[in-house]
């Protein structure tokens, strides 16, 4: 079983990487006009970005 103070640590380091995920300079690099399989890449990279953030806590939530 994690400690409280190290899972409330690695919450704070989740939320921070979310936190430049969704900034406007990384944004600005996948806002090109690119596709991939048809979806712009903007798109891809702020669901894909949506769903890890979504795993991590996920996975940091569960009790063992």
């Amino acid at each position: 079983m994690k400690s409280d103070a190290l899972r409330a640590a690695q919450l704070a380091a989740v939320f921070l990487l979310g936190a430049i995920a969704f900034n406007y300079p990384l944004l600005e690099v996948f806002s090109a006009r690119r596709t991939l399989f048809g979806v712009p890449l903007l798109y891809c990279w702020i669901f894909g970005a949506w769903l890890a953030l979504i795993v991590a806590v996920g996975r940091l939530g569960r009790k063992s």
